[in-house]
């Protein structure tokens, strides 16, 4: 045996030092190479570092909220001898055999052969043959069976001294939601007694530690309203032709294909806009002092997460169809909402566009993306009763609220640049001519 010292890695981007958001281990437990060790927060996103080799967590360094330097240790394992020549570099066992790293590239070893007699019963058996018996696999997968309240003693590991790996996991999962949902009796049974909810002390508090993405979203945001002077502007728009574009769009669609909502016309529609608007497609470079104007339209598109608010970017919207941009929009968006966004689709949006759906409201101040000039907010769209041509008519209406940094967008440009996104937006044949 030996000992593997863990330093974090370079994460790229220029990163120093990275904030830990939640450790996956824990001394004394066993990993498996490239079973994540810990989650950790840099300035651009959240990363989960994997073990470089398989052995026991014998020490980790820091706490959720405490940063630790690019190279610095952070966790001590205790490895076989072959394990600690893998980390140095020199070629693993032949005979090491481990399928948790879930990457698919590792073979699980050959499972025991069952009789026919013992396959329905077989998981089962291993839970009570001994309630006691200490289960071997990754914390990833102890942290699934958590999530998805599955007893891993019922689970027949494949792996070497019968450790449970992924493909065992994933399998077991399977039947067992397969076997739910084809049990009459799950479908029979009446629900037990719900009990009491637990009583809480009057007057009690609730201490929550802000770190990770929600601390950078609140330093961010602090950063932004305390440096940007916003000017706000809100538009009225009347959005009954592009309703109806949208619909008719909508009906030609192929079965089960996703419907196209505003937020692709808006995206292309600015950029007619932006065309005689340079100013609000721009950075502020606060280091240097200058600010940046792009050509290309790098559209952010606020979205939010069980993580928090992130921003995915659409690039070179003014490259792209309008089916192109739905389909964009709703691959980065998903991929945020499940974690798998990477840093550079996280980071380079020029102009930021912000919707609350259904709970959009009335009006909104949207906060600067710093070091975006602009944002534009969507509201909720509602029919109701206007004056058109001197008669009274329902139409489909939304307000657009926007905000700019006073510094570099007059009042007079930022109202002008919604003024024409709101003749485009009530115009929709316009958004697709110059």
């Amino acid at each position: 045996m030996s000992r593997y010292v863990f330093k974090l890695p370079d994460l790229g981007e220029g990163t120093v030092e990275a904030e830990i958001v939640t450790w996956h281990v824990k001394p004394g437990e066993e990993v498996s190479e490239d079973d994540v060790l810990v989650e950790v927060m840099t300035e651009k996103a959240a990363v989960e570092v994997p073990a470089p080799v398989s052995g026991r967590i014998v020490a980790t360094t820091g706490q959720p909220g405490d940063r630790v330097a690019v190279g610095a240790e952070l966790v001590v394992l205790e490895t076989a001898s072959s394990a600690a020549a893998a980390g140095t570099g020199a070629e693993p066992a032949p005979t090491r055999i481990n399928g948790a790293s879930g990457n698919g590239h590792s073979l699980p070893a050959a499972p025991p052969p069952r009789s026919e007699s013992s396959e329905g019963d077989g998981a089962h058996a291993l839970a009570e043959a001994d309630p006691q018996r200490r289960v071997l696999t990754s914390p990833a997968i102890r942290r699934k069976a958590k999530q998805a309240g599955i007893d891993l003693r019922q689970v027949a590991g494949s792996g070497p001294q019968g450790r449970i790996v992924r493909q065992d996991f994933e399998a077991y999962a399977a039947a067992r939601s397969a076997g739910r949902s084809a049990s009459p009796a799950a479908v029979t049974r009446l629900p037990t007694a719900r009990p009491a909810p637990a009583q809480r002390p009057s007057g009690g508090t609730e201490e929550i530690k802000v770190i990770g993405i929600r601390r950078l979203i609140a330093q961010r945001m602090s950063d932004a309203k305390r440096n940007i002077p916003h000017f706000s502007y809100v538009e009225e728009v009347d959005l009954t032709e592009l309703e109806s574009l949208r619909r008719h769009l909508n009906t030609k669609l192929e079965p089960g294909a996703p419907a196209l909502t505003y937020l692709p016309f808006l995206a292309l529609a600015l950029v007619r806009v932006l065309e005689d608007f340079p100013q609000c497609n721009a950075h502020y470079d606060a280091e240097r002092g200058v600010i940046v104007r792009y050509s290309a339209v790098h559209l952010g598109i606020a979205t939010q997460t069980p993580d928090g608010l992130k921003v995915p970017v659409v690039r070179d919207v003014q490259l792209r169809s309008l089916w192109d941009v739905a389909a964009e929009m709703r691959r980065v968006t998903d991929a945020a909402r499940a974690n798998k966004a990477t840093r550079e689709e996280l980071a380079g949006s020029t102009l930021t566009l912000t919707s609350l759906g259904k709970l959009g409201g009335i009006a909104s101040t949207p906060i600067i993306n710093a070091p975006e000039v602009s944002i534009i907010g969507i509201n909720r769209a509602v029919e109701r009763p206007v004056v058109v041509g001197g008669a009274i008519a329902v139409r489909r209406m939304m307000n657009l609220s926007s905000s700019f940094d006073h510094r570099f967008v007059d009042g007079y440009d930022a109202a002008a640049m919604i003024q024409a996104l709101k003749e485009r937006i009530e115009h929709p044949a316009t958004i697709f001519v110059a």
